[in-house]
C-alpha cells in the first residue's frame, strides 16, 4: 500500500458533470446521500468536473492555486485546489470567467452553526477542462 502509485485524476473518466451551484445544493440538502453519491467504498472520491463562474482566485500555503466557483446567490462555493503540474494552466483565469475544472472531492458543502457561515465543497487535484 505504501508504494501504490497516486491516482492520476485528469485521465481517469470522468464519473459526474455538474454546475458548481448543483453539487452545493446536493451537500447542502443532504451530505450523507451526496457523499454515498460521490464517493466510492473506498473513501475515494469520484471524478467530476464542475462548471461555474469564478469568484475568487488564491494561493494555498503549498503555492497550488485555488480557484473558487461561486454566484452570487449561492450559499456556498466549491474551491477547486490546483497541484504543481496543473498551477500554469490558471494563469489566464480572471474573476468572472465561466470555466469547468474536473478533479475529486475532499469534503462537501455544509453550514457551520459555530461560525455562522457556509462552507464549501473542497475539490483537489483539479485541472482546467474548459475556459470561456
Amino acid at each position: 500500500m505504501f508504494h501504490k502509485q497516486a491516482r492520476d485524476v485528469q485521465q481517469t473518466k470522468t464519473d459526474f458533470r455538474y454546475t458548481a451551484s448543483q453539487i452545493v445544493e446536493e451537500y447542502l440538502t443532504d451530505v450523507e446521500k451526496a457523499n454515498d453519491k460521490y464517493l466510492t467504498e473506498d473513501g475515494n472520491s469520484k471524478v467530476l468536473e464542475v462548471s461555474g463562474t469564478v469568484a475568487k482566485i488564491s494561493e494555498d500555503f503549498n503555492k497550488q492555486k485555488v480557484i473558487l466557483l461561486k454566484t452570487d446567490t449561492d450559499k456556498a462555493g466549491v474551491s477547486c485546489t490546483f497541484t504543481s503540474e496543473t498551477n500554469s494552466k490558471t494563469s489566464t483565469i480572471q474573476v468572472g470567467d465561466r470555466i469547468t475544472i474536473k478533479g475529486v472531492i475532499r469534503s462537501g458543502a455544509s453550514y457551520d452553526e459555530d461560525l455562522e457561515m457556509y462552507e464549501n465543497v473542497i475539490l483537489e487535484k483539479s485541472d482546467i477542462v474548459t475556459h470561456t
